[in-house]
């Protein structure tokens, strides 16, 4: 299952729109990235991996729960 859907993903048919799914992956990562560059800033590189990987991972459900699949 995992590889079937990885295989449709990677062809570009896992998703209606994916236009829109690149676009949602790319404003959650840029989220993690802020966040983990204004945390660094501050705290020690650890603290900001953390921050950044806890901001992206609670984003990314956010923004993908309008995503259809073909």
């Amino acid at each position: 299952m995992a590889m079937n859907s990885a295989k449709l993903f990677f062809t570009g048919k896992l998703f209606k729109d994916l236009p829109k799914v690149i676009r949602q992956m790319l404003v959650g990562g840029a989220a993690g990235v802020v966040a983990g560059v204004i945390v660094g800033q501050f705290a020690p590189l650890w603290a900001a991996a953390l921050v950044a990987g806890a901001v992206s991972g609670f984003i990314q459900p956010i923004l993908f729960k309008d995503l259809k699949y073909a």
